[in-house]
This record gives C-alpha cells, sequence and structure tokens, in this order.
C-alpha cells in the first residue's frame, strides 16, 4: 500500500532555517524584557531550545515565574521570524514545489511556534495543507515538542491516515516517527552534511523531488 499522508517537518526542510542570530537577538530581547538587563551565553544558548527542567532553572536562577520568562521568548522569536519572512529572508526551498505533485493529503508538524506556521502559510507560496501544527507558546508546548510524537499523532489523526510517512531533517525527526511506527524520510539538506543519526531512517534523500520516487 502507498503512503497515503505526506506529513512534513518546517525548518530545515519546506523553509530554510532562521538565522541563528536572528534568535539569539529575539532571546537577549526576551531576557531585557522580564528584567535581566545582561544574559549570560549559557542563559541564552539554553533557551534557543530547553526542555522543562532547564527552562526551569534558568527561571529559578533568575527569581522569575518560567511561564513568564518562556512567554516573552516565544513572542519575541515569532516576531522575529515574522520579520524575516516579511523581507524575504526567511523563504522556503525550491523543491517545495512537488507538494503540488504528490497525490495524496499533506501536513506539517514543527517544534516552532503554531503562530509562526502560520505566519509561514500566510507570506510563502506553499501548496495548501490538510492540517498543520507548531507548539504552543507554552510550557507544555516545550513537553510537547518532537522527539514526543503528540503534533504528530494529532496531524496523522486528523488527515485519518493509516500509513503516512514523516518528512524531517533531524534526529528528533526520526524519532517522532519511530515512536509511531511509521516511516521516516530523512533530508539531508546543505546544513546536514555532516549531521549523524543515531538511528536509521526509512529513507535518506537529498531533495523533496525524491518523494514521487518512493517505494508504493
Amino acid at each position: 500500500m502507498g503512503y497515503d499522508a505526506f506529513v512534513f517537518d518546517n525548518d530545515g526542510v519546506l523553509m530554510r532555517p532562521t538565522d541563528r542570530e536572528v534568535l539569539i537577538e529575539a532571546i537577549r530581547a526576551a531576557f531585557d524584557e522580564v528584567g535581566v538587563t545582561e544574559p549570560t551565553s549559557h542563559e541564552v544558548e539554553t533557551l534557543l531550545g530547553p526542555d522543562v527542567d532547564s527552562l526551569r532553572a534558568v527561571a529559578s536562577d533568575r527569581d522569575l515565574e518560567p511561564e513568564r520568562l518562556w512567554a516573552a521568548r516565544e513572542r519575541a522569536a515569532i516576531e522575529a521570524q515574522l520579520e524575516e519572512l516579511r523581507a524575504g529572508r526567511k523563504r522556503p526551498y525550491e523543491d517545495v514545489s512537488v507538494l503540488e505533485r504528490l497525490e495524496a493529503p499533506t501536513a506539517i508538524v514543527s517544534n516552532n511556534q503554531h503562530e509562526t506556521i502560520g505566519n509561514i502559510l500566510e507570506h510563502c507560496s506553499l501548496a495548501p495543507f490538510d492540517a498543520w501544527y507548531g507548539r504552543e507558546p507554552t510550557i507544555e508546548g516545550v513537553e510537547r515538542k518532537k522527539p514526543e510524537p503528540y503534533y504528530l499523532e494529532r496531524a496523522i489523526d486528523e488527515l485519518g491516515a493509516e500509513n503516512p510517512i514523516y518528512v524531517g531533517d533531524s534526529r528528533v525527526d526520526v524519532a517522532a516517527a519511530d515512536a509511531l511506527g511509521i516511516d521516516a524520510a530523512f533530508v539531508r539538506r546543505d546544513h546536514r552534511r555532516e549531521y549523524e543519526l543515531p538511528t536509521e531512517p526509512t529513507y535518506e534523500i537529498a531533495s523533496l523531488a525524491e518523494l514521487r520516487e518512493l517505494p508504493r
């Protein structure tokens, strides 16, 4: 049986990743908003991609409510990425055009914020998606991000798919697919040339165009 749905990670798969320095500046602005004018490099790095424990530790060290710190961080990241979209610096890969020729429903499941995914769909010329999920800008959203399969499972359920494939560019994408027992395609873009995977994906591809050539 062929795949009855294609689910995609966003950054590094459909869209070029946001420049790291843009996100770092957004995090520094978030710290400033909550009264921390000189965050350490460790604190900034932690807030780039924390788990709940590391987020709470940073907040505790600064005598802040973690919910307040994270809300400021998320708002700053959403606004910074929206500006990158408007300026044309955050843009789709050329091979996303293949999505228009896939003969199955499609969805996005991203660790980026749900609002950011909505902004991408509004500002970029992408084929329509049947479902899309980013994480909530809350501590619960941190808990639910990949490698947890929470959002991936929701998307698959919404599509009503029985044999989907998840297309990603990271270890957590492969792990989320493995957690649900579905196939994974790893896209080895330029930024992943030396990237190592602890577990083998079902397929490794160099371009989304190869999705149309997968075994049926």
